[in-house]
């Protein structure tokens, strides 16, 4: 699947069935630019023109500046700003939509003209403008950290073929294939580094601004930038299911998936600016049944104050905008949310079920302690341990291949594997034993008391029936897992809970570090997945479940919210989670509490504000105590507040 363009669509910029400016694509295709004047143009010109009227109308500077010499100044100062509105409004009455903000903007204002009321129709199109303008900017500056992403996607990649390196497109090159960046490209496509070692920019998909530095061997991913010194991979994924390709989708259905509050949000605009209209009308002609002294033009002006007060821009602009600010937030953090509705859910998280190796421990395993009879030296030793665990694929077979404090001289023969126990061979005419107790036993070979007492993994050895000695292999805990169980206390995680596969007395020593609530070990896929629904069944009770593994998927599904790890997680887990931590860092758990907090509250500040001062003011428009001026503060100046407090997300810190 080639993506020649990567576009991405925001809930401000999509169109929906209110029918809002703010809704349309129209409003904010171009991005705003302090050097594209182009955009700011008709603002000026209608604003200028527009101070120079009052100005006269003030001084009496023009005795001329009557009549239609002032009705003609105050429609050239209109248009610049009015024409596009109603334009708008007439698009959207001809696809059967009348009830718009177009339609209540361009009634207000035709309707201030109506009864001479030329700089205040003039100025609620222009303060309408600088809004739109507002917005824009604040559009652009939320999507800055999703389009840090976006800029990631490679435009080529240099693949090696008949022994030259050429320029093609990343989806077509295939697994296997050796690539070359050089100093400063992006790392088109995933794979294993083929160059000695090299330092790269991964802050766009991990959050960390650290370089990281990887030596030959090493899992590289797409969208890394190279630092030091031209570099060869070889290919392990094509290019669409590449970490940056998943990441650009990702982003692109987050944007598309609207929050419970934004839905509620958008249909009850829907619903509004017809009961608005309709009042408008009400409040232009019912008093004539009710007030004696009753002048046409008197409450056809309240009520065109009515309809610029009502217009639910602040609601439907802002709204949208924290919501994409909380993705973007998130996002240069190092957290990809599926969908604004996950920044919701994640506020009314109290419990968190994590799982061990991958998430909390470093999922490699590392030999702990070696303790060996003293007729050998360590070297002798770990080759008898190392020749023998060379025939075997087993993960702990690997982290004691992994032991480089010795040269590998021995070989084995005549290598069995005994069932659940270990193995069995021959090195330098020696019969050598390896693996548990199990083992032993059943050779009759007599171990030591403390190995009874040891909760790690152990991995016994015997030489010509005597017992020779053991190692403990151990899996090691993240650098901040301890900081991470603190910081979800903090933001008010009340129970933190650990299932894991591995042995309970493992998972259970873990758990006792990190100090959780509980934990149990030794459980197959079904068996969290049964104890997960137990939590559920549990009143008021909101879980996440951190996990990386392909056997943590069916959790990750029925969780509330699904974390997975993302730099070392599976496939499977990647996209069946609702949440990504690109860095595998388990104290940006919290971190995505405290970013769908700061997201939730502001925008309840925004609705709050929005509807505080609209009824306020438009209690004052239908008593006559309100002007065409507060109701433009009504609609636009609460609309800007709204946008500002917003932007407020790109500027927070979140320990």
């Amino acid at each position: 699947m080639k993506k020649n363009k990567i576009e991405v669509r925001t809930p401000i910029n999509s169109q929906n069935s209110c029918g809002h400016c703010c809704c349309n694509e129209h409003t904010h295709e171009a991005p705003v630019h302090s050097s594209n004047f182009k955009l700011y143009l008709p603002a000026i010109i209608s604003f200028i023109m527009l101070v120079i009227g009052m100005a006269i109308d003030y001084f009496d500077a023009i005795p001329f500046f009557k009549g239609y010499m002032r009705l003609a100044w105050y429609i050239i100062a209109y248009l610049p700003v009015g024409l596009p509105v109603l334009k708008e409004g007439w698009e959207s009455i001809k696809k059967g939509n009348f009830f718009t903000e177009f339609f209540l903007m361009g009634v207000a204002t035709i309707g201030a003209f109506g009864i001479g009321e030329y700089p205040e129709g003039v100025a609620v199109m222009v303060f309408y403008a600088v809004g739109e303008l507002f917005q824009s900017a604040a559009v652009q500056r939320a999507r800055g950290s999703i389009k840090a992403l976006l800029d990631l996607r490679p435009d080529q990649a240099l693949v090696l073929r008949d022994h030259n390196f050429i320029p093609v497109s990343p989806e077509e090159v295939e697994i296997g294939e050796t690539i070359q960046v050089r100093v400063g490209e992006k790392v088109p496509l995933d794979g294993i580094l083929h160059s000695t070692k090299g330092s790269y920019n991964t802050a766009a998909l991990t959050g960390e601004s650290k370089p990281d530095t990887l030596k030959k061997g090493d899992a590289i991913y797409a969208g890394s930038i190279n630092l030091d010194h031209v570099i060869e991979i070889e290919t392990t994924k094509v290019f669409k299911d590449s970490s940056i390709a998943r990441i650009l989708d990702m982003v692109q259905n987050a944007t598309a998936r609207k929050s419970k509050t934004e839905l509620f949000i958008r249909k009850f605009a829907k619903v509004y600016t017809p009961i608005v209209t309709y009042l408008a009308i009400a409040l232009t002609f019912l008093p004539y049944f009710f007030v004696k002294d009753y002048v046409f033009q008197d409450w056809l002006y309240r009520a065109l104050i009515f309809l610029v007060i009502s217009c639910p821009c602040a609601l439907v602009i802002s709204i949208p905008l924290g919501y994409f600010g909380g993705l973007g937030a998130a996002s240069r953090n190092g957290i990809l949310f599926k969908g604004a509705s996950f920044l919701d859910t994640m506020t009314k998280v109290n419990t968190v079920v994590m799982d061990k190796t991958g998430t909390v421990t470093k999922g490699v395993f590392k030999i702990k302690d070696l303790i060996k009879d003293q007729i050998f030296t360590e070297d002798e030793f770990m080759n008898y341990l190392i020749a023998i665990e060379t025939q075997s694929t087993h993960p702990i077979a690997k982290a004691i291949l992994a032991y480089t404090t010795i040269e590998k001289q021995y070989q084995a023969t005549d290598v069995e594997e005994i069932a659940g126990k270990g193995l069995k061979g021959r090195v330098n005419g020696k019969t050598v034993l390896v693996g548990n107790k199990s083992l032993m036993d059943f050779h009759q070979i007599e171990v030591p008391k403390e190995t009874d007492t040891i909760i790690e993994s152990i991995v016994m050895m015997a030489i010509d029936g005597k017992f020779a000695g053991y190692v403990t292999i151990a899996d090691e805990l993240k650098t901040d897992a301890l900081e991470a169980i603190s910081k979800m206390r903090n933001a008010g995680i009340e129970t933190i809970i650990m299932l894991s596969g591995d042995k309970d007395t493992i998972t259970q020593q873990v758990a006792n570090q990190l100090g959780l609530d509980w934990a149990k070990g030794g459980l197959l896929p079904e068996d969290k997945l049964k104890e997960v629904e137990k939590l559920k069944k549990q009143p008021n009770t909101k879980i996440a479940f951190v996990g990386d593994g392909i056997n943590d998927a069916p959790v990750l599904a029925l969780s509330d919210v699904g974390i997975a790890m993302g730099g070392l997680g599976s496939d499977v887990a990647i996209e069946t989670a609702d949440v990504i931590i690109q860095n595998d860092q388990p104290s940006k758990i919290a971190t995505a509490i405290q970013i769908g907090n700061s997201t939730r509250r502001i925008v309840w500040q925004n609705i709050v504000l929005a509807f505080g001062v609209k009824l306020i003011v438009l209690a004052m428009g239908a008593g006559g105590l309100a002007s065409m001026w507060e109701a433009v503060f009504a609609d636009v100046g609460v609309a800007l507040l709204a946008i500002l407090n917003a932007v407020r997300l790109q500027k927070m810190q979140w320990d």
